[in-house]
């Protein structure tokens, strides 16, 4: 397998060497994609912001553990959605699970999934922001972030088979939400 050209080398060899003028540009390339990555999952601005300063702080930190088998944008983004599944986890331990315990019968037919690509990418992702953090969680992975049901499920610790069947669900719940905003915009 060929190894990905990275742009960037240089600068992330800086930062190997602790180089705080090579951290800062490394920063100030990747920071927005971060923190868009981060607000996906988390939706609070400012947790968004911790996780990622807090995953920056974890990649400079592991940067001895970048092997440039994948771009250094793809290193970095799996600390920090690693980073906001755990915020998540933890509110999850805070709060009731009442939600997360409903398990949703699984939908075996075959689904067209143009139906759902024909709505705008904004009502969209309104949507998605609409759902619990589960539904979210993987709903960005997989259609905003291009995760495969594979990356999830080790991101997720879950198998694959389960990130299949909460892919479809979220897919299913947000299907609907899409219908009844639809259906009250043709109300209103």
């Amino acid at each position: 397998m060929k190894r990905p050209i990275n742009i960037h080398e240089d600068l992330i060899e800086g930062c190997r060497y602790n180089n705080r003028k090579s951290q800062l540009q490394v920063y100030n390339l990747y920071y927005k994609a971060m923190y868009n990555t981060a607000f996906r999952i988390v939706r609070d601005s400012a947790e968004a912001e911790d996780v990622m300063q807090e995953a920056f702080l974890t990649g400079f930190q592991k940067i001895g553990d970048y092997k440039g088998d994948a771009s250094f944008g793809s290193w970095m983004k799996r600390i920090v959605i690693n980073r906001a599944i755990d915020i998540l986890k933890k509110k999850k331990e805070q709060i009731s699970l009442e939600e997360s315990g409903i398990d949703l019968p699984s939908d075996d037919s075959t689904e067209n999934y143009l139906e759902i690509l024909s709505y705008k990418i904004d009502q969209i992702r309104m949507g998605i922001e609409q759902l619990g953090d589960d539904d979210r969680t993987i709903l960005s992975l997989f259609l905003l972030e291009g995760y495969d049901h594979e990356e999830i499920s080790q991101v997720l610790d879950i198998s694959n088979n389960a990130s299949r069947t909460r892919y479809s669900r979220a897919r299913q719940k947000l299907r609907e939400l899409l219908k009844q905003q639809k259906i009250d915009e043709l109300v209103n």
